[in-house]
């Protein structure tokens, strides 16, 4: 079950006049789904449990634990947060934020980042500069400038035929039909269809789908299901074919992915 919440509901309370001001939902039962809206702040939002999906025009980025997406100002995004996950959003101040990626992107949050963050859950709204609490905002800032990125998004095209082409693969990512079933079933062309993608998204068809599934896949590994469990889900005729896929993606294996986050 997810709550809604409109833009204004969000935006009631507005930007408290601080460089970075935190905000901290704790959610046990029900998730929350933030409808489309922008803010005149940055925006850093950190899972430190459970995951949250964020959309702009770009794409689709999702936020695993131990991750954060940054959100420029002005940039429009809906969020969608799952229960049973605590996520914090710093919001930084627009002129703060020359340094931070001009684009949306997922950051991998650091052990020192995430302590920073968590210990910042107890300060006023309204803490008082040159205090113990504004030095540690602070810090927290320049740690966010030198997070590295994350390979965690996925391209949405805006083209009729493509949106549904990716709509059958967004709900179902097992999906094992190739390119020209797929295209039989919205009325096209593969050819067409293999120009348009490139075109649209950056990313060849086979590719899109690959980082469909894995996003796919960090979501269920979320929530404590086995390698083995989401390799099937997901289509894959193998384990360690699934295994290969994600490392070639993410960088390292699963159950390594997964121990470096819940270390930290």
């Amino acid at each position: 079950m997810h709550h809604k919440r409109t833009l204004a509901s969000y935006t009631k309370n507005d930007f408290v006049k601080r460089p970075v001001a935190l905000r901290v939902y704790d959610l046990v039962e029900t998730g929350i789904d933030f409808e489309a809206h922008h803010h005149k702040w940055g925006q850093l939002a950190y899972t430190a449990k459970g995951v949250a999906l964020v959309q702009t025009e770009q794409g689709r980025w999702l936020v695993p634990p131990g991750h954060a997406v940054w959100i420029p100002a002005e940039k429009t995004h809906s969020i969608n947060i799952n229960a049973a996950a605590k996520f914090f959003v710093l919001h930084i101040d627009a002129d703060k934020t020359e340094n931070m990626p001009p684009d949306c992107c997922v950051l991998e949050v650091s052990p020192l980042l995430a302590s920073l963050i968590s210990h910042a859950e107890g300060f006023p709204a309204k803490y008082e500069p040159e205090t113990p609490e504004s030095r540690i905002m602070a810090v927290i800032l320049d740690q966010m400038q030198s997070a590295k990125t994350a390979p965690l998004l996925l391209p949405l095209p805006t083209d009729d035929r493509l949106v549904k082409l990716v709509s059958i693969l967004m709900n179902d990512p097992a999906d094992t039909r190739d390119l020209q079933d797929l295209s039989r079933s919205i009325g096209t062309s593969a050819r067409n269809l293999t120009r348009l993608f490139k075109k649209e998204t950056g990313m060849t068809f086979g590719k899109w789908r690959q980082q469909r599934r894995i996003m796919a896949a960090i979501e269920l590994l979320a929530e404590d299901r086995t390698v083995t469990e989401v390799a099937l889900d997901m289509g894959y005729e193998s384990v360690s074919a699934f295994i290969s896929v994600f490392k070639q993606i993410i960088g390292v294996t699963p159950s390594r992915y997964f121990k470096n986050v819940t270390n930290e």
